[in-house]
């Protein structure tokens, strides 16, 4: 009887998680039929005009913002995720100096986006001035930067608990055999962990696709397709923070079709990542 139990409490938690999806789909849809009906599914996505006095709306600078920014954050955040990884799973495992990094790191996954739009701005910000950064050039490159440093924790956390779950059988074996540390992390961590790390990074550039406030803060908030780094824009969350509050009609049917199409992008990322983990791990 207990395990019948605990057994129909699993499948009710199961049906619950899909109900859940299926009703923010459903909800999304619903919201989004006005505007897909008036304006057509491709040229709403394609469009760039965004103009509340005429009523006529596109997405494209906001998917344009979304996709280059994330891109970006992963970018600037490889370098340093992947060097903590290492550091923390493989040179120093279970040592004083991973641990404390691995708390700072822990310390860093918990702050709210906001505190790192805050920091962006007053201390990023005045760095890049220093730098001869010029002020209108900001948008793309500041809030893709604070995104970076947003997902580093997330990235390099999970790709080091998947380093240090290489056999140690494996590595002593390549030992064994004259290899030295460099080539034991070359031939040996890195293809075993390989399609764990990869999904690492997939979850940190899911992160950075639906950020909201830091973005917000750092971008600029111009409804326009960027064209350079220098230039300012809006991601698809930040114009939806921005103006859903006093959306209303078509244009609030247009900010809920913006947020479909975020669902849907962030989920055609982690199918497409999960065929690719498949296909490495075989």
């Amino acid at each position: 009887m207990k395990d019948r139990l605990f057994k129909a409490a699993l499948l009710l938690a199961a049906c619950l998680i899909i109900l859940l999806t299926a009703g923010i789909v459903y909800g999304l849809v619903s919201q989004s039929v006005d505007a897909f009906t008036h304006f057509g599914i491709w040229h709403f996505i394609t469009s760039a005009d965004w103009d509340s006095r005429n009523e006529r709306y596109g997405a494209l600078p906001f998917i344009t913002g979304t996709v280059v920014t994330a891109v970006l954050a992963l970018l600037f955040c490889i370098p340093f995720s992947f060097s903590v990884s290492l550091f923390n799973g493989e040179y120093f495992r279970n040592r004083k100096p991973a641990v404390f990094v691995g708390s700072v790191v822990d310390l860093l996954a918990g702050v709210p986006s906001i505190v790192f739009g805050l920091w962006g701005f007053y201390t990023l910000r005045p760095v890049l001035v220093g730098l001869g950064v010029s002020e209108q050039g900001f948008g793309v490159l500041l809030a893709s930067m604070v995104l970076a440093v947003m997902i580093i924790p997330y990235a390099s956390s999970l790709s080091a608990e998947f380093i240090g779950m290489v056999p140690n059988e494996l590595k002593e074996g390549a030992y064994s055999l004259g290899a030295t540390r460099l080539e034991v992390i070359q031939r040996v961590s890195l293809p075993v962990a390989g399609s764990g790390i990869f999904a690492s990074y997939v979850l940190a550039f899911g992160r950075a696709l639906g950020e909201t406030m830091a973005v917000t803060m750092l971008i600029g908030n111009t409804n326009h397709i960027p064209r350079s780094l220098s230039d300012t824009g809006n991601t698809m969350a930040s114009i939806i923070a921005n103006q859903f509050g006093e959306a209303g009609g078509l244009k609030l049917s247009s900010l809920m079709a913006i947020g479909l199409l975020l669902f849907l992008i962030t989920a055609s990322i982690n199918f497409v990542a999960k065929y690719i983990m498949k296909v490495v791990s075989r």
